[in-house]
């Protein structure tokens, strides 16, 4: 996967990321004949690993993902129990998997491997650190690989890097709003108890993960991935007291031993207002394609990332790289996922108010009107947009909305 020569020529796509986002443009765009390179500023390929890796199994298999390979599933899902600030617990059992986990690495490296046999090109160990501009259009990178300085030029660059949104601000676009930024931390451990395996748990409440929720991914071989994020304080002091003093969790994990630690930051304001500029689109977390609900980066953004390779090889087919075409990219995800972020950033807002004692409230609530059969046979376990539509017809779902809307009007009068 290393190469440091670049190419005489301008090649068609130059992508910024080596990640799973970065990684399915690059596979998109070879598939079509394009002449793309990615550069990964890491020495491996999906290493270090920023997230959970909980996954929907409709949404990859919507994107020809799924079935995956064995070795990167680490387990499967049908159950789901939210618990209460007070440990009160609401869980949906649904008829089959929905969700499975992934290891990150793995899953990775697998959609690199793809993008390798469609002859995409990887640069590893290839700092970009500032993009070719001209003009006000964007030519290409500028790369530090193996200590050396060079210039790769591109007739498009698709900045799929991540959440610091560098290269999006060299464009002069606006990043993200860092008021909408929580902090996140995950661990994977060993030696939990009392945890069924094909059960998500997720702790909600202000005292353990303000601003956000808590949650706990078993393993199939024993360990689990337990993680949270917040919007104020400590993510790791919040950590080791869901993990001490949780009614609930720590029961299951207050003898747990701690293997690996991360941090991250979660962008939760949805979609920059323009992630495309001349010869420039951005896609995943440089576009904060992200669910405000479950803060899952990885489903929208593979999404947007079909999206970009489409408009992207339009734009070189018509020879046009323009702002002026490529805000069709803009215009493309909005209407494939404009409505589901809309709802979604109006239930993070809602939640948001929500008070530890109207969270125990609503779970209860939830738990007596039977919204957990209502639920079964549902492929979601997700506040998106046109799910919610599509089950508004149950008397359970509908009483819930309009008990939503009672909390909503009280905690925003």
């Amino acid at each position: 996967m290393l190469d440091v020569q670049p190419p005489k020529e301008p090649v068609d796509i130059a992508v910024v990321g080596g990640g799973p986002i970065g990684s399915f443009v690059a596979l998109n765009l070879a598939k079509l004949n394009r002449k793309v390179l990615v550069f990964e500023e890491h020495k491996t390929i999906g290493a270090p690993a920023h997230c959970a890796g909980h996954l929907s199994i409709l949404g990859l298999r919507n994107l020809g993902l799924y079935p995956l390979p064995s070795s990167i599933i680490e387990n499967t899902f049908s159950q789901a129990n939210f618990y209460s600030p007070s440990g009160f617990c609401f869980s949906i059992k649904l008829a089959k998997p929905v969700t499975c986990s992934v290891n990150r690495e793995a899953f990775d490296k697998y959609i690199a491997s793809m993008a390798e046999t469609a002859v995409a090109r990887y640069y590893l160990n290839a700092h970009v650190h500032s993009l070719m501009i001209d003009g006000g259009i964007v030519k290409g990178v500028n790369v530090t690989c193996d200590n050396a300085h060079q210039q790769f030029p591109a007739k498009i660059v698709i900045d799929a890097e991540g959440i610091s949104c560098r290269l999006l601000r060299q464009t002069g676009l606006p990043g993200l709003a860092s008021k909408s930024l929580v902090h996140g931390v995950e661990a994977e451990v060993e030696n939990f108890k009392n945890q069924a395996l094909d059960a998500v748990e997720v702790f909600l409440g202000k005292a353990y993960a303000p601003g956000f929720y808590a949650w706990l991914i078993p393993r199939r071989d024993g360990t689990a991935k337990v993680g949270l994020a917040a919007k104020k304080g400590n993510p790791q002091l919040f950590l080791q007291k869901l993990m001490q003093k949780h009614p609930v969790a720590s029961r299951k994990l207050r003898n747990a031993r701690i293997q690996r630690i991360t941090f991250h930051p979660i962008s939760l304001s949805g979609p920059v207002s323009k992630a495309y500029a001349d010869g420039f689109l951005a896609v995943g977390d440089a576009a904060s394609q992200v669910k405000p609900t479950t803060g899952g980066g990885v489903i929208f953004g593979l999404t947007c990332a079909g999206i970009a390779a489409e408009v992207a090889d339009k734009a070189l087919r018509i020879g046009d790289v323009s702002s002026t075409f490529l805000r069709l990219y803009q215009k493309r995800f909005n209407e494939a996922l404009g409505f589901d972020f809309r709802v979604m950033l109006q239930m993070r807002r809602f939640i948001d108010s929500l008070s530890d004692e109207d969270l125990d409230a609503l779970l209860r609530f939830y738990t007596r009107i039977g919204l957990d059969k209502a639920l079964a046979n549902i492929e979601e376990v997700d506040f998106q947009g046109k799910l919610l539509l599509g089950i508004l017809n149950k008397p359970a779902m509908f009483a819930s909305m309009a008990y939503l809307l009672k909390l909503y009007l009280s905690a925003n009068p």
